[in-house]
Parts: structure tokens; sequence; C-alpha cells
């Protein structure tokens, strides 16, 4: 429009144009739908094939806690377990700063070198207030992470004990069926309850460091009785002295541990993952071990226990799912905390009261 000020007879007066309004919603802005959600079969086919990007959707998949999306993720699971199985599974633990991550990309990119196939299953621990997680491995990762033959994967622990996610034991299925000849399990270094880790993979290794100590204080017995070998990282620059000295010590104390039911003798190492010394030999000590239980027994025995403990693992979980996530439960629970805190009754009769309580809701 223009403005009056702008006719002649207004001499000397000059009103300059003035800006359009910009649009209430931005003309470059696109909006894409939302992606449909693959069947169970389409899902298979893509991990199959090897496809990371199906991969990481299925594996986001068998995490969600959604009921539609656990149907699905349990279809392509059974799917893919005939595909499963002929991996190398590798479990890595040890104190916080020991180095995990780094021995992982140190170990990791010198196998992608050899041809092999790693899955690397990193697992983050979850804030207790507000249960989110870093997930940042891929960033410690840069070296490993451009690798054509690698496929990390960081998970919370989403509260779970034994240093590893819920789920992780399905993701190593998926990874297997996608072709992944060594998977790495990462725990969260939580020092004494490891059994879930221990339970999933076939070699325990324990990641050692020196210079913080009494070098047999730093993880206690329980983990050092499950491990089958232990590595003493950093063992570089001024360090290789009291590296080599903490080897001793912890040979020492693994002859002292009655023989494991494998029938190995763990064996203590020392490493670099900063100039990658020792790296390959601690490969071959995990492979001297799968040679060794394959051929006595061990390995097979062992993989089948396993699959039974995470039988029950999953029973476990789903009565405690059912019992929590009742409706008619939820009330009854805080009436039953608040009885307990107003001391009108004992915390085991309440707790007696409650489980005979859902028994008598499931049977209805």
């Amino acid at each position: 429009m223009e403005h009056p000020e702008n006719d002649p007879q207004y001499k000397g007066l000059i009103v300059n144009q003035g800006v359009d309004s910009m649009p209430a919603v931005n003309p470059y802005l696109s909006f894409r739908r939302r992606k449909q959600t693959l069947t169970a079969d389409e899902y298979v086919a893509g991990i199959l094939r090897g496809d990371m990007t199906i991969l990481s959707q299925a594996v986001t998949l068998v995490e969600s806690h959604l009921l539609s999306d656990q149907r699905i993720a349990q279809e392509v699971l059974a799917k893919c377990l005939p595909h499963a199985g002929q991996s190398i599974r590798l479990g890595i633990t040890g104190v916080p700063g020991a180095g995990k991550s780094t021995f992982i990309e140190a170990l990791g990119t010198e196998l992608c070198k050899q041809g092999k196939r790693l899955a690397v299953l990193a697992i983050d621990p979850s804030s207790e207030r507000s249960k989110g997680s870093i997930l940042g491995d891929k960033t410690r990762m840069n070296e490993l992470s451009a690798e054509h033959n690698a496929f990390i994967r960081p998970s919370p622990s989403a509260g779970s004990l034994g240093g590893v996610a819920r789920k992780t034991r399905e993701t190593i299925v998926l990874c297997e069926a996608a072709g992944f000849d060594t998977i790495m399990v990462e725990t969260v270094g939580v020092g004494q309850s490891e059994t879930a880790a221990q339970s999933m993979v076939d070699y325990f290794l324990l990641l050692q460091v020196t210079g913080t100590g009494d070098e047999l204080q730093g993880i206690k017995r329980g983990i050092m009785e499950m491990a089958d070998g232990i590595a003493i990282n950093k063992a570089d620059g001024n360090n290789i002295e009291r590296a080599r000295a903490a080897r001793v010590s912890f040979k020492n104390a693994l002859a002292l541990f009655p023989p494991p039911a494998s029938g190995w003798t763990p064996q203590a190492l020392c490493c670099s993952s900063i100039d990658h010394s020792g790296v390959m030999e601690v490969w071959h000590n995990v492979e001297e071990y799968i040679e060794f239980t394959k051929r006595n027994g061990y390995f097979d025995y062992k993989r089948t226990e396993q699959a039974k403990y995470w039988m029950y693992e999953t029973i476990n979980q789903a009565l405690l799912d059912g019992f929590y996530k009742n409706e008619q439960m939820e009330a009854l629970i805080e009436q039953a905390e608040r009885d307990v805190l107003d001391n009108k009754i004992s915390s085991f009769i309440a707790a007696h009261n409650l489980l005979t309580e859902y028994g008598r809701i499931k049977k209805q």
C-alpha cells in the first residue's frame, strides 16, 4: 500500500516502503512423513544381508518397552536365532579408568585389519536421578567407528545389575545373524556384580591398571575368579616396570584360586592400548582359550548353560514387570508402603500379603 505522505504535494517528504510481513510458517521447512515400521520379515531380511541401518533399528526395537514393539522384536529374534551362534563373544570389564574403551578400539582396529567383522556392545551407566546416559562410546572410539567392518552400539544400563543392559543378550543374536564374527561386550565396570556379563560371553577379560595402590585390592576376588584372563593395561612409558610387577602379583594370585570348570589356566598379560603393544597377545590368548574349550567340550556346555540362565532371567523379569505394572497392585503397594512407614505392619508381612493378593488377582 502506497503511503499518502509520498504524494507530490508534500515536498521534501519521502516515506520508504515497509518490509512485507514474514509468513507464520517457514516456507523452507519441509515436513517428512513418519517412517513406517518395518515388518518382522523386512527386519530379518535387512539383518541377514548386513544392513547396518536396519540392524540398528532392530536393536532399538528389542530395547523398546512398548508391547507392540516387543511382539515384533520376539518374532525377529526367533527368525534370526538359526543364523546366530558362530561368533567369538568377548566380555571386557575392569575398574573405571582401566581403559576399556581405548583397549577395545586398539584391539578392534587390529582385528578389522585382519578382515574380521566386529560388533562392540558398550554399556553406559544410567543416572539414578534422570535415568539418562551419555552413550559416548562412539565418540571415544573415533578410529574404530570409521572402520567399515565395525558396528558400535552403546546402550544404557537402565538400572540393570551385572554391568550390562537387559537386552544385550538379544542384541548379540542380532549381530551374529548380521554376519559379525567377533562380539565385544564392554561392561560399565561396576566391580563385583559382573555375573550377567560373564553369563553371555565365551571369554571374560579383566582389565587392570597399576599405580592405584594395592594392586590386588583394585578389584575383588569374586570378579577375579570369573576372569578367563587378566590384562594389565597402560603398560607403557614409565609404567612398564610397575605393570610387569603387577603381572607377577596377579599371576601368583590366580594360582591360589581353585581350578575353573573349563580346565583352563587363566593368564596375566601386559598391554598398552596407546602403542598397541601386547594387544594382539591378549587376542591370541582368547583364541587359545576358545580352541581349548572346544576340544574338551566346555565351550558348547557353557553356551547351553548360558541359554538356560537367560531363560530363567527372562522369567524373573517378566514376573517383576507383571507384579509392579499391574494396575490393581499399584494402589495396594502404595497402601502397604504407608503401613510399613507408620509401623502398622512389618516389611516381611507386607510383602507376603502383597504376593498373596497378586496370586489372587492372577487367578481371576
